[in-house]
C-alpha cells in the first residue's frame, strides 16, 4: 500500500508553527492535527499557547482538549488516536497538517513506540522515594554522572523521564538516548515533509519573553487559580508544566511574582534549548526562516500534487 503523505511542521517553541500550519492547512484545504503533550487537556488554555477558539473555527483541529488535567495521555495512545485521524482525513481527500514542539509524539507516530524494557517496579519505587527524599535536582545530577547525553536532554524537573532514564539505564545497561537513535532508523508508515522554522537565537529569546508577557496580560494567574479551584492540584502532571508550576509557586509563597516572571521566561528558554537538540537531529527536516512563507507554500504544494497518486490508490479498510 502507498504511504499516506503527512505535512509535519515542527520547531522549537515561539517559533510560529501554530499560524504556518493554519496559512496551509486553509490554503490547501486540509486538517490540522496537534503534537502538543499539553494542548490536549481541557481548561489549559493560556499557559499552553493553544489555538484560539477562531483559529479553530478556521481551520479544523484535532487532539485539543480531548482529555481533563488528571487523565492519563502519553505518547502511546496519541499514537493510537492519531493514526484513526489521519486515516478519516485522507478518506476524504483532504491532506493532513501534524504540528507541535512535542518531538517524542511526533516520533512515535512516524515510527512506533520505542521498545524498552518493561517497568520493574522495584528500581521505580527506589527512585521515587530517593527524589522525595533528596529532590528532582539530585536525581537529575545522578543521572548526569551515569548518562551525560539523557541528562543534557531531559528537564531537571521532568522527574518522571528523569527516572525512566535510569530505570532503563539500571535494566539493560544501555542508554536511552542509544536506543531511541536505534529506534530513528525504523520505517515510517508515511510519506512525510518536515518542516522546520528557524530562528536566530536573540529573535527566538525575544519572541518567548513576548509572548510570556502577552499569556500573563491574557490572565495565566486566573487560569492557573481556578484550576486549582477546580481540584486539580500541584500534583497533576500539567499543572508541573512551564508556566503552571511557576505560578503555583508564585501562589505557596515560594517567591515574588516577578520571579515566577522571570522563571517562566528562563525556563522557557532551556525548553526551546532542548528542542533545537532534539529536532536538529531529525535530518529530514527542511529549515525555513519564518518570513519565506512563499517559498514554504510552494514547496508544500510540490509535495501534495506529487502525492496525489498515493491518495488515490491507497485503499483504507
Amino acid at each position: 500500500m502507498n504511504k499516506l503523505p503527512l505535512v509535519i511542521i515542527n520547531s522549537p517553541t515561539a517559533t510560529g508553527k501554530t499560524k504556518l500550519a493554519i496559512d496551509l492547512a486553509s490554503a490547501f484545504g486540509g486538517e490540522i492535527i496537534s503534537a502538543d503533550s499539553l494542548q490536549v487537556y481541557r481548561y489549559l488554555d493560556i499557559g499552553t499557547a493553544k489555538p484560539t477558539i477562531e483559529e479553530r473555527n478556521k481551520v479544523k483541529h484535532h487532539l485539543i482538549d480531548v482529555v481533563d488535567p488528571d487523565e492519563e495521555f502519553n505518547a502511546a495512545v496519541f499514537t493510537g488516536q492519531a493514526h484513526k485521524i489521519i486515516e478519516n482525513i485522507s478518506r476524504s481527500g483532504k491532506p493532513v497538517f501534524v504540528t507541535g514542539g512535542t518531538g517524542l509524539y511526533i516520533r512515535a507516530l512516524l515510527k512506533g513506540i520505542i521498545e524498552t524494557p518493561q517497568v520493574d517496579e522495584n528500581i521505580r519505587n527506589y527512585y521515587r522515594r530517593l527524589r522525595d527524599v533528596e529532590g528532582k535536582e539530585y536525581l537529575h545530577n545522578l543521572l548526569q554522572k551515569r548518562d551525560q547525553e539523557a541528562a543534557r536532554r531531559i528537564n531537571p524537573n521532568d522527574s518522571v523521564r528523569v527516572i525512566r532514564a535510569l530505570e532503563v539505564l539500571e535494566q539493560t545497561g544501555e542508554s536511552i538516548v542509544a536506543i531511541q537513535q536505534r529506534h530513528s532508523f525504523s520505517e515510517s508508515k508515511y510519506n512525510t515533509y518536515k518542516i522546520g522554522l528557524q530562528l536566530d537565537r536573540p529573535e527566538l529569546k525575544k519572541r518567548i519573553i513576548a509572548r510570556t508577557d502577552k499569556m500573563i496580560a491574557a490572565g495565566l494567574q486566573d487560569e492557573v487559580r481556578s484550576l486549582l479551584m477546580r481540584g486539580y492540584g500541584e500534583n497533576v502532571k500539567p499543572m508541573q508544566s512551564l508556566g503552571y508550576k511557576q505560578v503555583i509557586d508564585f501562589f505557596r509563597g515560594k517567591h515574588d511574582w516577578g520571579k515566577a516572571v522571570d522563571q517562566i521566561k528562563q525556563e522557557t528558554w532551556l525548553y526551546a534549548k532542548r528542542q533545537m537538540t532534539w529536532f536538529a537531529a531529525d535530518k529530514e527536516i527542511k529549515w525555513y526562516p519564518p518570513e519565506l512563507s512563499d517559498e514554504i507554500n510552494k514547496n508544500v504544494g510540490s509535495f501534495l500534487k506529487g502525492a496525489e497518486k498515493a491518495y488515490e490508490k491507497c485503499n483504507i479498510t
